[in-house]
């Protein structure tokens, strides 16, 4: 089967490395209401197809207790069926810190044992010598911050990664880890989307630190239709669906190109289950509002 060329998306940077300006969080094809293998891997050609060249995952983003690293797995699978050139521009960011037992639920563990045990295992379902983007999940109270930090920073001396991130941190925390990895951190990935913006001051601070904000989550709020009742005020994201039908793009697209426009240091990693939902998220990338349109997605939703 011949591939077809990646299509180029405009470019944004994450530790220097140039990436497309949408990326992919893979996490829905591996966990509950994922689809079958081979539907998944045809979403992750698709982004790959449509020029999205940062993939994030985690050791965590499985169903099942006894399918760690499931998402990570996939990532490999669809990297090893594309071009060299393909497998070279990809920025693969995965993440560990956290666990699924099976129940659903998620467990957090921060220590760094286990960091540097999760970084082996991601090492070896990637089949790389070297994560380009390890980020540590989420902070364990349990743990003193500068530890669990202090083993990224381990690993970035071991080789084993090339740079290093965290996620779902404040200010504070975002400060200290600059100071323990100092230019070994290149990006934050925090909620925030057009329901939820309370990561904006973590987002300015990106911005002076120069750090990537990778926003998870990104299309929150934008998954309800609107249009036929516009006088239900109660209803989230009215104005990003009235520019969508304005613009005869999806209410996502405006959503996403919404974020890009916040601050250049903005990476969205909207998630995906079919090729037809990535390749539209990738279009927000060409997507341009005009002022009138950014004032008014700025009003915050009731």
């Amino acid at each position: 089967m011949t591939l077809p060329l990646p299509t180029r998306l405009p470019q944004r940077t994450v530790g220097g490395t140039p990436v497309g300006a949408i990326g992919l969080g893979a996490m829905p094809l591996s966990v509950e209401g994922r689809p079958d293998e081979e539907a998944a891997l045809g979403t992750l050609h698709a982004a790959l197809d449509a020029g999205v060249t940062l993939l994030d995952t985690a050791d965590s983003y499985h169903w099942h207790a006894d399918e760690d690293g499931h998402n990570e797995r996939l990532v490999a699978r669809a990297l090893a069926a594309r071009p060299a050139a393909d497998r070279a521009a990809v920025l693969v960011a995965t993440k560990g810190g956290r666990g699924r037992p099976g129940d659903g639920s998620w467990t957090v563990d921060g220590r760094p044992e286990h960091l540097r045990q999760a970084c082996e295992g991601s090492l070896r379902r990637l089949g790389v010598e070297a994560i380009d983007l390890y980020q540590l999940h989420k902070p364990d109270p349990r743990v003193p911050w500068a530890e669990s930090v202090g083993a990224l920073r381990e690993l970035l001396e071991a080789g084993k990664i090339r740079a290093a991130g965290v996620s779902n941190v404040d200010e504070a925390q975002i400060l200290t880890a600059r100071e323990i990895l100092g230019a070994g951190l290149v990006a934050v990935q925090n909620r925030f989307s057009p329901a939820v913006r309370t990561a904006e001051p973590e987002l300015r601070l990106c911005e002076r630190l120069g750090l990537a904000f990778l926003p998870w989550s990104p299309l929150g709020g934008l998954s309800r239709s609107v249009l036929d009742d516009p006088s239900d005020t109660a209803a989230v994201g009215t104005a990003f669906h009235r520019i969508a039908a304005e613009r005869g793009v999806s209410p996502q697209q405006v959503g996403l190109a919404w974020l890009l426009a916040l601050s250049p240091v903005v990476v969205p990693i909207p998630g995906a289950r079919r090729p037809a939902s990535i390749r539209d998220s990738a279009a927000a990338a060409g997507l341009t509002l005009d002022p009138a349109e950014l004032a008014a997605l700025s009003v915050p939703f009731a």
